[in-house]
């Protein structure tokens, strides 16, 4: 006997998950995962606040940036959460009135655990890439890594894989230097 078909998780289904849990939708089925851990946390927060100023606020740096944090991203069917999500000022100049994004990001982050390092690098990077989403991080707290993907047509590249390193200038935000132990607690 077959097991009974499972429908498709709806909006409605992730907008019943329990606030203290991120809920996705990605191809049909619903992921829900605990806020982040403090080494998480301390990764995706001094990433944001080292891009903030000079991307996104052109203060000491280029501009040219709109960077958030777990923006609600809506694709087709699929609903997703990166870490944190940049675009283009010339491809998103205003932000939305819904409560969510449409339009994919240029560039996303994705703060890897133990919890949601399968979804991040295997359903959600497909995602992106379907939406063409240019660039993609996977920032490693527990490891001390930043793996950087670009693009390139259907499929991600890895551009280079950053351990150790002490000041290291990864695309697109290569115009200034970021110290990447800064990003681990130090």
């Amino acid at each position: 006997m077959t097991p009974p078909a499972r429908r498709p998780a709806t909006y409605d289904d992730l907008v019943a998950v329990p606030e203290h849990l991120v809920a996705e939708i990605v191809d049909g089925e619903l992921f829900t995962s605990p806020r982040p851990a403090p080494r998480h946390a301390l990764a995706a927060s001094r990433l944001l606040g080292f891009l903030q100023w000079p991307f996104d606020l052109g203060r000491g740096g280029p501009g040219g940036w709109r960077i958030l944090f777990e923006p609600e991203l809506h694709f087709a069917s699929d609903v997703l959460v990166p870490d944190i999500a940049a675009w283009r000022r010339e491809r998103l100049p205003h932000l939305p009135e819904e409560a969510y994004f449409s339009l994919a990001p240029d560039w996303v982050c994705e703060v890897q655990s133990p919890s949601t390092t399968a979804l991040d690098r295997g359903k959600k990077l497909g995602v992106y890439a379907r939406e063409g989403v240019s660039h993609a991080w996977m920032l490693d707290p527990l490891a001390e890594t930043l793996e950087v993907l670009r693009l390139e047509g259907a499929y991600w590249t890895i551009v280079s894989t950053y351990v150790e390193k002490t000041v290291i200038h990864p695309e697109p935000f290569d115009a200034l230097g970021l110290e990447l132990t800064l990003l681990w607690d130090a």
